[in-house]
């Protein structure tokens, strides 16, 4: 009985260890790539990056070390106004990374929240791919 006993609390613990060390490996959703694309996701990384109303994430799409568009994803920012934020991400578009991570765009007047939040993302994003490509 005792071998058995101690066979069971054995294999628990080992399942238990699994468990634990499966929990603290990092669930990176940031970077995905589709073909030769690399998808940055700031979600997760820009969430304290606040626009006038909240988050304002990107995806960053990225070929050859060149950004090749960003899109806004969804958020809670005024439509009138961050539709005219978000055509600042369009300057990113053909850069490389190295460049656009400098680059120092101007943000639109009468959004300037959302456009400061846009750009922190995207710098993010870049930073992110940089270290992590």
């Amino acid at each position: 009985m005792n071998k058995r006993f101690n066979a069971i609390v054995t294999a628990l613990s080992a399942s238990a260890m699994i468990a634990v060390m499966v929990s603290a490996m990092p669930n990176d959703n940031v970077i995905t790539r589709e073909k030769d694309t690399v998808i940055v996701n700031t979600q997760e990384l820009g969430k304290n990056v606040k626009g006038f109303r909240g988050n304002t994430p990107v995806k960053i799409f990225i070929r050859k070390n060149k950004v090749v568009k960003i899109e806004a994803m969804p958020n809670h920012e005024t439509p009138q106004f961050f539709g005219k934020a978000k055509t600042l991400l369009d300057q990113f578009n053909g850069q490389t990374v190295s460049k656009a991570v400098k680059m120092n765009v101007d943000g639109i007047s009468g959004a300037t929240y959302s456009s400061e939040a846009l750009k922190k993302n995207v710098k993010l994003g870049l930073e992110y791919y940089k270290k992590n490509k």
